[in-house]
């Protein structure tokens, strides 16, 4: 077996599998994608994935958390020696630098968390008898991911470390704060995680900037900017949480986010407004073409049908009409739901 194998958010396999499909023709390769809804994940078959991932780079996919390399399929396997075939397929591959057990993230999938967990420990000392596992961790070698669908099938897969996300599964793991107005906090604090470097954050979210935040009620992603030392105008005809009020730091301006414009310009500008993705996208481009920030995190919401068509078409639309050269990076994210997040920064 020969293509890319992405993970997604349950549910999303056929947005991801129409954007796989569309950006590997674009890209002047034929192959076909595979899926079945609810699975947690994607393949996507072709005869020369290793030039294909080369030109289908995991931070341009928006609906995938991981892009995998995939080179073998295993049924059949014996429960009493899975090892053995693992060791078979991947000889002459080269050395990895780590080797990830997984499952698919779904509700069918997830009872094979504990097999994950056990089949690395004991593929790991076997792996390293060979030669064919680093004695530690090395991002500078390519990973082995081992990803089971049931006890008995497998599927076969490796990933550059700078082409890939860096957590197992594709997922992050955040922990709610007890004292955050919301759960929504969530969603950007991840979003600062995923599209920025420690460098970059420490360049742009400086103490003392400024920031909006559209929707901002109760508060959520205005808390998120104040813990970064940020003065935010959150905008919202809703109340905002005593958690958020509390920091000092936020001025509450009862206004509509699609009506309300800043006195002066400011570095940021972040937006979760539930509203459709057009009417968001058209509002946020607007904010770039009149120079109003520089850097900006917004979340579009999806409708139920042709979700990846929409965001293609939503993003186009934002990039030609901000009247600025943009770096845009847009993905689902962990903490979406029905919605994908988008951070535009001006070149």
């Amino acid at each position: 077996m020969n293509g890319l194998l992405c993970y997604c958010r349950q549910g999303f396999e056929p947005d991801l599998a129409a954007e796989l499909s569309e950006r590997a023709a674009n890209a002047g390769f034929h192959g076909y994608a595979k899926t079945e809804r609810n699975s947690g994940f994607v393949t996507y078959i072709c005869d020369d994935a290793a030039t294909l991932t080369k030109n289908l780079r995991y931070h341009d996919i928006v609906f995938a958390r991981q892009k995998l390399q995939l080179f073998a399929e295993l049924k059949d396997l014996n429960p009493t020696d899975r090892v053995t075939p693992i060791l078979e397929h991947i000889a002459g591959r080269g050395r990895f630098g780590e080797v990830l057990v997984e499952h698919p993230d779904s509700d069918e999938g997830k009872p094979l968390s504990g097999l994950a967990r056990a089949f690395a420990n004991a593929l790991r000392p076997a792996l390293r008898k060979r030669g064919l596992l680093s004695d530690k961790e090395d991002s500078r070698l390519q990973r082995l991911h081992v990803f089971f669908l049931s006890g008995t099938h497998a599927l076969l897969a490796s990933s550059d470390p700078a082409d890939s996300s860096p957590f197992p599964l594709g997922v992050p793991r955040l922990r709610a704060q007890a004292n955050a107005p919301s759960r929504s906090a969530l969603k950007l604090d991840e979003a600062l995680m995923i599209f920025m470097s420690d460098a970059e954050r420490a360049k742009l979210l400086k103490p003392g900037m400024h920031a909006a935040d559209l929707g901002a009620a109760p508060g959520g992603w205005s808390w998120i900017l104040t813990k970064h030392g940020l003065h935010v105008s959150s905008i919202d005809n809703g109340p905002m949480s005593e958690t958020a009020m509390a920091t000092g730091l936020i001025n509450h301006i009862r206004a509509d986010g699609f009506q309300w414009q800043p006195p002066r310009k400011l570095d940021w500008m972040v937006c979760d407004m539930v509203e459709s993705p057009r009417r968001v996208a058209g509002r946020m481009s607007e904010w770039f073409a009149n120079g109003w920030c520089k850097h900006a995190i917004f979340n579009l919401k999806l409708p139920m049908k042709k979700r990846w068509e929409e965001t293609r078409l939503c993003l186009d639309e934002f990039e030609q009409n901000s009247g600025k050269t943009l770096h845009m990076h847009a993905k689902q994210l962990y903490h979406d739901r029905e919605e994908i997040t988008v951070f535009a920064t001006v070149i």
